[in-house]
């Protein structure tokens, strides 16, 4: 694979998927890619939490699962929030996302932090199968400001 590609929305559209290379590359790249989604459609979610909450799942997604496929990047801008989902191939779920606050990782540890900022920061988060393995998300509140 020679970089992401891009599978960019018609004018109206709302939502964009992305394949990221399975390497620390695809970080930088599904930032860039969330910054610009929220500045070009002018919506109101905050674009650095944004940023960080997409840069730490499609983290996880290269570190916690093995093979060379693709990770699927699907950004969607909604009327009242702002979606993000990484698609990595492996079935099993997060397991710091969906653990009792309680039982969440010491966040002095050097792993288990990034799930913890994700279900800090954003306004709900969680997973799905998918028929591939799985998907993982989160949702900020925000809306499209008026023209």
């Amino acid at each position: 694979m020679n970089g992401p590609v891009v599978h960019e929305p018609p004018a109206a559209s709302t939502s964009w998927r992305v394949a990221l290379p399975h390497t620390t590359a695809a970080v930088p790249v599904a930032r860039a890619l969330v910054r610009t989604a929220l500045a070009e459609r002018e919506h109101s979610a905050d674009s650095d939490t944004a940023e960080l909450l997409t840069a730490e799942l499609v983290a996880n997604a290269v570190e916690h699962t093995s093979g060379s496929g693709p990770i699927e990047l699907v950004v969607r801008l909604l009327p009242t929030g702002f979606h993000v989902e990484v698609h990595d191939a492996d079935p099993a779920p997060p397991r710091d996302l969906t653990r009792p606050v309680l039982e969440a990782p010491d966040p002095w540890q050097e792993h288990g932090r990034g799930l913890l900022l994700i279900r800090a920061l954003s306004s709900s988060c969680g997973h799905r199968p998918t028929e591939s393995g799985k998907a993982v998300w989160f949702r900020l509140p925000g809306q499209r400001r008026p023209a």
